[in-house]
């Protein structure tokens, strides 16, 4: 995970810590000290810390400086309402744009993309402090970026918090796309695991409001991306038979996550997108009206390998239909 905080202690750019005691407490402010270890009860496997001095107008630079780095979610603490829409801009182009597999926890932004996680309880008490949505982020952004993928964010228990505001209603506010705490049986805990998309489209449904699934759907996306960068781009010829050894590659890493990332009963298996491959050759003016899926299989198309994929992500159990008959 990354965090991007304005402190004028230090004069470096950017800390990477794996572990709470690494971090220096002269290298921060007070508050930014506590919010750091703060992330770190979510157990996240590394934070990337970036510094900015305190006068700096915008987070420009240090965003610059994640962009080629590799981190799952960010947090910006104390970040006010005047910077969160060009930060989530920003996270919405390297997703949808650059392809990569950032996410951002921004404190009260309706981003309505499965890429922005909107943070919307107030009033965070633990012990004699009280903290802002924005400050509290970067405790949200440890679990999520800690949490095992057989498991999501819903009712997951902050032992820490001894107050908050609570939501007025609870479950209007979860379909509006916003992240809360509630107060459950005297534990705070998250209401539900939801990213800041509500609205469905052919190409995003249901399950992309759920952070679980958007989490599992980019851990396939990079291992599979590094994969192909890794072994196949520019290292072999493009033919049938080298697509087969990379997708026959792709399906049995698909095979090693069901269980935990996916469905077993699911197809879980990637192919050549016949369909594709097709209307690549027709727009060069070749007639493939003659050829059968096989024969377009075999015809490779210039540089590219076009794929398809089919997966069904598994969610956590979070809901109970109970019925009792006597």
């Amino acid at each position: 995970m990354a965090l991007i905080m304005k402190d004028d202690t230090g004069t470096f750019d950017t800390k990477e810590y794996k572990n709470i005691s690494e971090i220096q407490k002269s290298d921060w402010s007070e508050s930014n000290f506590d919010l750091i270890q703060k992330a770190f009860m979510g157990v996240p496997s590394k934070i990337i810390v970036e510094r900015l001095d305190s006068e700096e107008e915008n987070y420009s630079a240090a965003l610059s400086r994640l962009a080629n780095k590799r981190w799952n979610y960010l947090a910006i603490p104390g970040i006010t309402a005047a910077d969160v829409t060009a930060v989530a801009t920003q996270v919405k182009t390297w997703r949808d744009v650059n392809k990569k597999t950032f996410k951002v926890i921004l404190p009260n932004h309706p981003g309505e993309h499965e890429g922005v996680i909107n943070f919307a309880t107030e009033g965070i008490k633990v012990g004699e402090t009280t903290y802002s949505a924005s400050q509290y982020t970067s405790r949200i952004a440890g679990i999520l970026a800690g949490i095992p993928l057989t498991s999501s964010s819903t009712n997951y228990e902050l032992t820490e918090v001894d107050a908050i505001v609570e939501s007025t209603d609870p479950d209007s506010d979860v379909d509006d796309g916003k992240l809360i705490l509630i107060k459950d049986d005297d534990k705070f805990k998250i209401a539900r695991g939801v990213n800041s998309l509500t609205t469905i489209t052919q190409g995003k449904g249901e399950d992309w409001k759920k952070i679980k699934i958007i989490e599992s759907h980019d851990l396939v996306k990079e291992d599979i991306t590094r994969t192909f960068k890794d072994n196949y781009s520019g290292k072999v010829n493009n033919n049938y038979d080298n697509q087969v050894l990379f997708l026959t590659s792709v399906n049995a890493y698909f095979r090693g996550l069901q269980g935990d990332v996916l469905d077993a009963a699911g197809e879980n298996a990637a192919s050549v997108d016949v369909e594709a491959q097709r209307l690549a050759w027709e727009s060069i003016g070749t007639d493939t009206s003659e050829w059968d899926d096989q024969k377009v299989k075999e015809n490779s198309f210039r540089s590219s390998l076009f794929a398809h994929v089919k997966l069904k992500f598994l969610d956590a159990i979070e809901d109970l239909d109970f019925k009792i008959s006597v």
